[in-house]
């Protein structure tokens, strides 16, 4: 029963990584699993697979499915809100981070990265109370200042769609991909599970999916 149930396990993680690839197919994009509601196991099986990008959004979670996942090379993504008093046990084990929505935050890492960290600005464009972010008007100073630390590397913009809302997700993606141009940067990463085809058609390059590899 237990290696029936594994090799269903294993179809399905197939099935979903080919119908993601081919729904993505004809953009140049990186796809991110996020994977807090998948185990370390699992991460290695997405990994044969050919995943190679994982993201979680807490820190214990990553630190621990990276503890066991040291005998194969994944590029970790923090993708979710990172309080500074958790900066230092954190900010030297990850590859990407897209969550950057504070000078305090941008200090606190700097202080303890080692090398330059790839990092997204979150931007609220919708100006969501509910959401974390820098608004869009106070997003050229916040650039400017950022750029006084040298082991902050933003490579782009970051930005979540409203849920249940399509009107205003594409909204949110078109206003951040006119933001990424206006200030020359490189990427955006937006775009999760119920939206990221709506991201695509708006440029983004890195997408967060989750409960599809799973379903």
């Amino acid at each position: 029963m237990a290696t029936s149930c594994y090799f269903d396990l294993m179809s399905n993680f197939k099935k979903n990584v080919d119908l993601i690839n081919e729904s993505i197919k004809g953009h140049a994009v990186t796809v991110v699993c996020a994977s807090k509601y998948v185990s370390s196991d699992e991460i290695r099986e997405l990994h044969n697979l050919g995943v190679k990008h994982f993201g979680e959004n807490r820190v214990d979670a990553l630190l621990d499915k990276k503890e066991n996942l040291q005998d194969i090379s994944v590029i970790w993504h923090l993708i979710g809100t990172l309080q500074t008093n958790k900066v230092k046990k954190i900010i030297n084990e990850i590859d990407y981070f897209h969550a950057l929505d504070s000078l305090k935050l941008a200090k606190t890492i700097n202080n303890y990265r080692t090398k330059p960290l790839n990092c997204f600005i979150e931007v609220n464009v919708l100006k969501e109370e509910s959401k974390h972010g820098i608004e869009t008007e106070d997003l050229t100073d916040f650039i400017n200042e950022v750029k006084k630390y040298d082991k902050i590397k933003v490579v782009g913009l970051m930005t979540m769609g409203k849920q249940n809302d399509i009107d205003q997700t594409t909204l949110a993606f078109k206003k951040l991909n006119e933001l990424k141009t206006f200030y020359g940067l490189e990427s955006l990463s937006m775009g999760m599970t119920d939206d990221y085809l709506i991201a695509l058609t708006y440029g983004a390059d890195f997408i967060r999916i989750g409960r599809k590899f799973i379903l």
